[in-house]
C-alpha cells in the first residue's frame, strides 16, 4: 500500500483521500452503503451529480483518531489539524515538516558576475509577513515598492557587515594590525564600506523618529509585537510606523521625477519679445 510521509508517522492512502475529500466538500455526510459507509456530497456537488464515494468503517475511525475529522450525527467535519496533516501528507518528504510552515516563490537576485535564481521563504522574515497584511478593503497593507525598499536596505545591511556576531568565529585573520593603527574600519572592503555608507543615507532620508523600527524589522528581523513591546508602544502601532517608515525610504531610493521648469515672460496686449534680449 502506497504511504504518504507525515512527520514520525505513515498515512494510508485511503486515509489522505478521506481527509481531503471532506475538506473539499464539506459538509458531507455518512450512510451506510455496500461497503463500510458511504461518503455523501451536498450542495453544489450533489447538484453536479457527484456519486457517493465509499470509505471504510476504519478509515474513518483512525481520522477521528489523530483529530482530523469530527463526527456530529451523520455529518463529518474537518477540524483545524486537517490542513497540516494533508500538507505533510501529500509533500511526502524528510522535510514534509517544514514545508507546511513555508511560503516558497522562487525569485532572482543579484550575484557577482550576473544574476542566479533561488526559492524564497516569505514566512522566515518579519518583512515578508509585514507584506501580507491586508486592509479592510483587501488590498495590501504594504505597497510593493515599499517591500522592495525594505529589501533593499536589508541587503545593504548585510553587505555591510552590521549585523551583531552571535557565535565565535574560527576563521583566520587575513590581516593584522599594527600599534597605531587605524583600526577595524582599515579591514572593511569598499563594497561594505560603500554599503555603510548607503544605510547611513537611508536612516538620514527616514529621520530620527522612524528610522528605529525600519532597522528593527528589515534588518535585525524583530516582529512588529516585539517591536510594540519593547518601544511600549500601543498596540498594532508597529504596522502603522513600519509602513510609513518604508515609504519614505522608498522615495528615497526612487525620488520622484521634479516637474519641468517653465520660464514666463509677462507683457502688455501686443507686446513682442526681442530676440536680443533672449
Amino acid at each position: 500500500m502506497h504511504e504518504a510521509t507525515t512527520g514520525t508517522r505513515t498515512a494510508p492512502k485511503d486515509l489522505v483521500r478521506f481527509v481531503r475529500s471532506v475538506m473539499t466538500h464539506a459538509p458531507v455526510r455518512l450512510e451506510p452503503g455496500d461497503a463500510d459507509m458511504m461518503l455523501v456530497f451536498h450542495g453544489k456537488d450533489q447538484q453536479a451529480g457527484k456519486p457517493p464515494r465509499p470509505v471504510a468503517g476504519a478509515t474513518v475511525a483512525q481520522a477521528r483518531s489523530f483529530g482530523l475529522v469530527t463526527l456530529e450525527g451523520n455529518i463529518v467535519r474537518a477540524t483545524a489539524e486537517a490542513l497540516p496533516f494533508l500538507r505533510r501528507a501529500l509533500v511526502g518528504s524528510p522535510e514534509a515538516y517544514q514545508e507546511q510552515h513555508r511560503d516558497i516563490e522562487t525569485a532572482t537576485v543579484a550575484v557577482e558576475g550576473g544574476r542566479q535564481a533561488v526559492r524564497v521563504n516569505h514566512l522566515e522574515s518579519p518583512l515578508g509577513a509585514a507584506a501580507r497584511l491586508k486592509e479592510k478593503s483587501g488590498q495590501p497593507f504594504l505597497p510593493p515598492d515599499a517591500i522592495a525598499a525594505g529589501e533593499r536596505l536589508n541587503a545593504d545591511f548585510t553587505r555591510a557587515h552590521l549585523q551583531p556576531r552571535l557565535t565565535m568565529s574560527y576563521e583566520p585573520r587575513l590581516s593584522t594590525k599594527t600599534k597605531g593603527g587605524t583600526g577595524g574600519a582599515a579591514d572593511i572592503s569598499d563594497s561594505a564600506m560603500s554599503a555603510r555608507f548607503r544605510v547611513g543615507k537611508a536612516m538620514e532620508a527616514i529621520g530620527p523618529e522612524l528610522c528605529g523600527v525600519a532597522l528593527d524589522v528589515c534588518c535585525f528581523q524583530k516582529g512588529l509585537e516585539i517591536v510594540e513591546r519593547e518601544r511600549q508602544w500601543p498596540a498594532r502601532s508597529a504596522k502603522l510606523m513600519l509602513r510609513t517608515a518604508l515609504m519614505a525610504l522608498a522615495r528615497h531610493y526612487a525620488p520622484p521625477r521634479a516637474a519641468p521648469r517653465r520660464n514666463h515672460a509677462w507683457g502688455a496686449e501686443g507686446y513682442r519679445p526681442d530676440a536680443a534680449d533672449w
